[in-house]
């Protein structure tokens, strides 16, 4: 980055947060432009759009700004650190999980403190492939890729838009636990290969998803380190029961609650009964497990991949 004011290129989803994102960038970016910034904004939600907009934002020198959701930051991230730029996140999804993370603020005025006087920090990220007909499919995340019933509350999310934001990840998550099927699994981690009749899976860098829920407690952004949570099957009523103590990040001393670290994790498997199990990654559907554990979903560390303004 070079000295003098910062030149920023915010990239927004006007869908995100149910069409809260244009109310959150057109205050910041008066705050910036007043402190003597050089701001350029762009509206799109189509990721096919991102690595033209990323690399012509680099190529000027500009911070760019991801202002939306988790999924958001994600499309974002890979093609910024595929480019050596520099990334900020400002939230305005439902979740906001990756920047809440982060600690980033969520007042203008403190908003505009981080972006002009923040220092680009290493951050990790995640790539996740999957097999398919047509051969594998990567996908860079930024905060954690799920199977199982968490994809499934995810799905319930995006159907949820008739309830107040704060009641949408609660009310999904009760809904996707009362009607769960466990899921009959195959996890390697670093070469370790173990057998799971689990609830969900979940393959983290952020301790954060859901919309506050501490699932991976013990996760760090910058540790070179995948966190792996392993919640085993149990009783629908007894699930609904721990929910609360996934928010503290309690849940992990629970007898069901397998936790591990590694850099490169394979999963496969299917529900109990032969049914394709669902994933997600921040938010976003990747499709379903694989069955086949010889051709399973990878997920790998990609550690310090992007600088982010912290």
């Amino acid at each position: 980055m070079s000295a003098g004011p910062r030149s920023f290129a915010f990239l927004v989803n006007p869908a995100s947060g149910g069409g809260a994102a244009p109310k959150v960038v057109v205050p910041l970016a008066r705050a910036l432009r007043e402190a003597g910034a050089t701001v350029e904004v762009t509206y799109t939600t189509s990721v096919t759009e991102t690595p033209a907009l990323v690399a012509a934002a680099v190529e000027r020198d500009a911070v760019v700004v991801s202002v939306g959701g988790d999924g958001m930051l994600s499309s974002v991230a890979g093609s910024v650190a595929e480019r050596g730029g520099v990334l900020a996140v400002v939230p305005a999804g439902r979740g906001n999980d990756f920047a809440r993370m982060l600690e980033v603020p969520t007042e203008t005025a403190a908003q505009a403190r981080l972006l002009t006087e923040g220092a680009p920090r290493p951050i990790d990220l995640l790539r996740a492939t999957r097999p398919g007909p047509a051969g594998p499919a990567s996908y860079v995340v930024a905060g954690s890729v799920y199977a199982g019933v968490d994809a499934r509350a995810a799905a319930i999310v995006d159907r949820s838009h008739w309830l107040p934001s704060r009641l949408q990840y609660p009310v999904a998550a009760v809904r996707a636990l009362a009607t769960y099927r466990p899921v009959e699994c195959t996890l390697d981690v670093d070469g370790v290969r173990t057998t799971h009749q689990a609830a969900t899976v979940v393959i983290a860098n952020s301790r954060y998803y859901g919309k506050g829920m501490a699932i991976a407690p013990g996760a760090a952004v910058d540790d070179g380190l995948l966190d792996v949570i392993v919640i085993e099957a149990a009783s629908r009523s007894g699930l609904i029961r721990s929910l609360p103590q996934v928010y503290d990040g309690s849940h992990v001393a629970l007898d069901e609650v397998t936790v591990l670290t590694g850099r490169r994790v394979g999963l496969s498997g299917r529900h109990r009964g032969g049914a394709a199990v669902p994933v997600g990654a921040d938010g976003e559907a990747l499709g379903t497990l694989p069955a086949d554990a010889g051709d399973p979903l990878t997920v790998e560390l990609l550690p310090g991949a992007v600088r982010m303004l912290v």
